[in-house]
């Protein structure tokens, strides 16, 4: 299992899981948690995935998912699961 961990902020808008979803589901980027939420018209979505079965790289699937975020309006970050928790340690 290869976890990294998907975050996604900016002004709310239609379509913003479908699109974060339906990239993940053509390059096989399974969702294993997910938490989202709309404070004052600001969008915020948290994911855990397992990439596992992608044919692309961490660093590819990050790339496309900055570009997927600059088309709809918001910024996504991807990280792998260790470096992300490397980041966050108190």
């Amino acid at each position: 299992m290869k976890k990294t961990i998907i975050t996604v902020t900016g002004k709310d808008t239609v379509g913003i899981i479908a699109a974060v979803c339906n990239y993940l589901a053509e390059n096989q980027v399974n969702i294993e948690d997910i938490s989202q939420t709309i404070l004052q018209g600001y969008f915020h979505m948290m994911m855990i995935t397992d990439t596992a079965k992608s044919a692309k790289s961490t660093a590819q699937l990050a790339e496309d998912l900055k570009a997927v975020g600059e088309k709809i309006g918001v910024q996504i970050n991807c990280q792998r699961e260790d470096i992300f928790d490397m980041m966050h340690r108190i």
